[in-house]
């Protein structure tokens, strides 16, 4: 039976066992997925095991997203640009692989659908941690050419200008000043995470035609959401990013592209309370 973790600290919240489980059984695959919650002194333990061929596969989330890094042989494709892994498996040459599959979630999820081509869109990215370098760099594969970075720790978002010399800085007090000129809001922070902290600000002079996206899905429903949804905003919960980028690493494990449908994003939305 093959072997598959998501390791990250904490994961109280995660549906990733929940997925993969579904799509193991729906294709016929004899394989475990289970929730490591790990601390930091135990990264090179689990990437010891992959090597080891005792596990098959992993996962990562916050905060281990840069961290495992320096346990790997190699980084590849967006891996690589965002400086940011959330998938690790074993190659044919037994090299110990870094993937990025949030990019193609944040796509496939949500860019590609909404985003029309020959449309100069102005984004405003919230948050300077784990996700962001995925929502920065998937919006420029999308051609989103004009996006500015707020975070609470200004500091922070300084490194994220270093690797994407294009984006501009706005302080996280000066947010609401122009939230007019932005088409396109991604909240990457874990504001609005369930038993977690709320945004102290929300968002009221924006454009009508305005897409608000948070990477967030428990709740589905987060306070920004509901308020914005009052205004007839489009919104979009992190459900869609996050079985997309699932799926991807479903694929890059077992070679099957697994299907969403119905079925799933019920049982996914059941098991969210």
């Amino acid at each position: 039976m093959k072997k598959y973790l998501i390791i990250g600290n904490p994961l109280s919240h995660s549906l990733s066992p929940d997925l993969h489980k579904y799509w193991f059984k729906k294709n016929n695959i004899s394989a475990s997925y289970q929730a490591n919650e790990i601390k930091d002194n135990e990264l090179e333990i689990i990437t010891t095991r992959i090597r080891k061929k005792e596990i098959d596969g992993i996962n990562i989330t916050l905060p281990y997203k840069k961290m495992i890094i320096p346990f790997l042989d190699e980084i590849i494709n967006d891996a690589k640009d965002t400086n940011s892994v959330n998938i690790v498996y074993l190659n044919e040459e037994d090299k110990l692989i870094g993937e990025n599959t949030d990019v193609y979630g944040l796509q496939a999820g949500y860019f590609n659908k909404i985003i029309e081509k020959n449309k100069n869109y102005k984004a405003l990215v919230l948050g300077a941690g784990g996700v962001a370098p995925s929502i920065i760099f998937a919006l420029i594969k999308s051609n989103v050419a004009d996006i500015t970075l707020s975070n609470r720790t200004y500091e922070k978002s300084l490194f994220l200008k270093s690797r994407f010399p294009k984006i501009k800085l706005v302080k996280w007090n000066e947010i609401n000043k122009n939230i007019r000129e932005f088409d396109l809001i991604v909240n990457g922070t874990s504001l609005g995470l369930k038993n977690g902290n709320e945004f102290d600000f929300l968002f009221n002079d924006v454009k009508k035609n305005l897409i608000y996206i948070d990477t967030i899905y428990n709740p589905l429903q987060t306070k920004m959401i509901k308020h914005l949804k009052k205004k007839n905003i489009k919104t979009f919960n992190g459900l869609d990013m996050f079985i997309y980028q699932g799926q991807k690493s479903f694929y890059l494990w077992n070679k099957i592209n697994p299907e969403v449908n119905d079925e799933l994003i019920t049982l996914l939305e059941s098991k969210i309370k």
